[in-house]
Formats: structure tokens, C-alpha cells, sequence
């Protein structure tokens, strides 16, 4: 069955995907711990007993910290995996469950297989699916749909992206000069 919306979404999303490609392919190991010149920045802490921790408050402070790539990379797997849990009618894990490996390659490889699952769950929706209610990220607004979650899937992708793109490139030009 095909579906006109759901072929959009995709084709949006291929496109969020491979400018996001561009600069996980180029992340350095070094890259995703470095922390801006910023009063106040995110990123994840490795606790004592080595699990990687990410910086969070449950109310959004203002100014907004500047996140590292880490923070970001793990920010991106966790609501994700929680979009990818909505789609498929299950509920996602608490946020404290998701965790971030510490290892830029095996960050690297959660990610794409995120975009692996997604591309599944996308790739399965029919007209009627993207019509129907969508309780992430919104809660509880009868008026988003599941085309709604999709598009902000996108969104939100292309939104992080760039910021991991902005620090890398930031990075770079720092230690050249």
C-alpha cells in the first residue's frame, strides 16, 4: 500500500539523515566529551560505577546550557528510542534506563541502529496509522497524529544535528587555531 504522506515523511527524512551522516562519519573520539566555551554546558559524567550519566534538569533552565556531542548523542538515543517504543505500541524505557556507552563508536553504531528501527517503523505506517493519535512527544493533545510524530521525528533530528555538526566544525576550528 502506498502512501503519499508516509513517502514525504521518508523521503524528509533521508534527507535529515545523510546531513546528519556527513558529521557522524567525520566525530572524532575526542569530539563528543569536548565542552564549548560556554558559562554553562551539558554533557555526560561518568558516575563511580562507570555508567555514563547525562546532565538533566526536569525543568529546562534558562539560559539553555550548551550541550557537548555526547549530550547530544545521547539526548538523540533517548527520545529515539522512546519514538521508536510509541510507534511500535510499547512503553519506552524511563529516561534514567537510557544510557550512552562512553565509546564514540559504539555511540556512533546505537545511533544507525536507531535509524534502522525507525526506518522499519516509518516504512509500516499506512494511511489510517498516520492518522491516528499520537500521545510522544506531545502527551496527551488529541489533535497531534502519528504523521504529526514523524514529521517532528525529523524535526528534532535535523535540530540536533546541526548542533553536533556546529560543535564539531567549532571544535576543528579552535585546535587549528
Amino acid at each position: 500500500m502506498s502512501s503519499e504522506r508516509r513517502d514525504l515523511l521518508r523521503r524528509q527524512f533521508d534527507l535529515t539523515w545523510s546531513l546528519f551522516e556527513y558529521h557522524l562519519e567525520r566525530l572524532q573520539p575526542d569530539d563528543f566529551l569536548w565542552e564549548p566555551p560556554a558559562t554553562r554546558c551539558w554533557t555526560v559524567r561518568q558516575a563511580p560505577d562507570g555508567t555514563w550519566v547525562p546532565d538533566w534538569a526536569e525543568t529546562e533552565p534558562d539560559p539553555v546550557p550548551v550541550p557537548t556531542i555526547g549530550w547530544l548523542s545521547w539526548h538523540i538515543g533517548w527520545w529515539w528510542d522512546a519514538a521508536v517504543e510509541h510507534a511500535n505500541g510499547r512503553v519506552p524505557r524511563p529516561r534514567p534506563d537510557v544510557t550512552w556507552s562512553g565509546d564514540a563508536h559504539s555511540v556512533v553504531t546505537w545511533l544507525r541502529e536507531l535509524r534502522g528501527e525507525w526506518l522499519a517503523v516509518l516504512g509500516g505506517f499506512t494511511d489510517t496509522d498516520l492518522e491516528a493519535t499520537a500521545r510522544f512527544p506531545w502527551q496527551d493533545d488529541p489533535a497531534r497524529t502519528v504523521a504529526d510524530m514523524a514529521a517532528w521525528v525529523n524535526a528534532e533530528l535535523m535540530k540536533n544535528a546541526a548542533e553536533i555538526g556546529q560543535l564539531r566544525l567549532l571544535r576543528a576550528a579552535r585546535s587549528e587555531a
